[in-house]
């Protein structure tokens, strides 16, 4: 099986994850979303698939969430989805995709789901 992680290494999550799917015998596409961001157009594609919208994947806890005026409820799902192409330190973690969807693996059980 093919997977891709949107992996930030210093996540402990992140890193659990990558361990559940390495001692599943796959061996991921790492992508390291705060070196290399995921447009606008894949950020939607995997809203799609997760059936989820740009809150589900928003980093609340991050503190420029809350300087941008993210976590008010009267914000846009395009307002929120400009935020996370623009700023993917606000980007929850780790996103995981495979062949058999697209999961934000928090907690990291939610994995098992998309294997």
């Amino acid at each position: 099986m093919k997977a891709r992680i949107l992996h930030n290494p210093r996540c402990s999550t992140s890193r659990a994850v990558l361990e559940q799917l390495r001692a599943a015998g796959i061996e991921p596409e790492i992508v390291e979303y705060l070196k290399t961001p995921p447009s606008r157009e894949e950020l939607l594609a995997m809203l799609v698939a997760m059936e989820a919208g740009p809150r589900d994947i928003l980093r609340a806890r991050e503190p420029l969430a809350a300087e941008l005026g993210l976590l008010a409820p009267e914000r846009s799902d395009r307002e929120l989805l400009d935020a996370l192409a623009d700023n993917p330190v606000l980007i929850e973690r780790p996103i995981v995709i495979t062949e058999k969807g697209v999961r934000l693996c928090r907690p990291a059980e939610r994995l098992q789901e998309i294997l």
